[in-house]
């Protein structure tokens, strides 16, 4: 068995094309759709994000602000910078790029930013509406998960789902997304023991760990969906995942290549969650 490509990239292209006709007739109606993203400090693989998603609301005809801040920057500047933005009228969507520098609470500085203009679904207030199940903005990366598996028909009801990893931005909601959709959910950690006695029982298996090439064959039920969030530089430089994609490949019936998988779809629900930011400010 030699598994299909889930190819995020192309599903992606095909979501931006009609993302661009929603920013236009947005626009037409003189409501511009928003984006503001905040960068502190100079991480290179931050700064590339930024410049790609960036691009990506300038090719969907989104407004985009980049504001770039010194790594010193003090917590109560970062404070009032996002302040400002949720007074601005033009800002539909701010999203702050992690990693932050220790010296700043991530806590606090997420907070801060407006639950109606959180695109990135960190506010504790989306994040437990999320959790019961009504989410207003659905984290960019378990999001694109889910919009991959559905464009390409793949069924979770009643689905055996393993998800490796627990982090807030990942894990957890994808955990939360994957039940919502009736999968039965197992989350593994760094604590979890065995944790390919879990992994070989997946139909749906989502590796977010960043550890690369963790997941291997033998940890891989036949006939898996494997899903691969991560995002790796090995020393040679080259970008791998948390999956061993030339092994897994001959398990599983579907996978996610690195790059051009979950990447793109992060980035296409991005687009997504700052369109239906600026519909909501629209409507009000």
């Amino acid at each position: 068995m030699t598994a299909q490509i889930l190819d995020g990239k192309a599903i992606a292209e095909r979501l931006r094309a009609q993302y661009r006709d929603r920013a236009s007739q947005l626009a037409a109606r003189g409501h511009r759709p928003g984006l503001a993203v905040l960068l502190i400090g100079d991480n290179p693989a931050s700064q590339v994000y930024v410049r790609n998603k960036v691009a990506a609301c300038e090719a969907a005809g989104i407004h985009s602000e980049n504001i770039l801040l010194p790594a010193d920057t003090p917590q109560a500047q970062v404070i009032a910078r996002i302040e400002a933005l949720n007074q601005d009228p033009g800002i539909h969507g701010i999203l702050v790029q992690l990693p932050l520098p220790p010296h700043l609470d991530e806590a606090r500085v997420l907070a801060t930013v407006a639950a109606a203009k959180d695109v990135d679904g960190f506010h504790i207030e989306n994040v437990g509406a999320l959790a019961q199940g009504s989410p207003r903005f659905v984290p960019c990366t378990p999001k694109g998960v889910m919009v991959l598996l559905e464009e390409t028909g793949i069924a979770l009801r009643g689905q055996e789902a393993v998800v490796v990893g627990r982090s807030n931005i990942v894990g957890k909601p994808m955990g939360r997304l994957l039940l919502g959709a009736d999968a039965t959910v197992t989350v593994c950690h760094s604590r979890t023991r065995d944790l390919a006695f879990h992994t070989r029982r997946a139909d749906i298996l989502v590796a977010a760990i960043g550890r690369p090439n963790a997941i291997t064959a033998d940890m891989v039920k036949p006939g898996a969906v494997v899903i691969d969030v991560g995002i790796n530089r090995l020393p040679t430089g080259k970008l791998c995942g948390d999956v061993d994609f030339a092994g897994v490949r001959e398990v599983a019936a579907w996978i996610t290549p690195v790059p051009g998988g979950v990447g793109p779809m992060t980035i296409a629900m991005l687009l997504a969650n700052t369109l239906e930011a600026a519909g909501n400010a629209q409507v009000a």
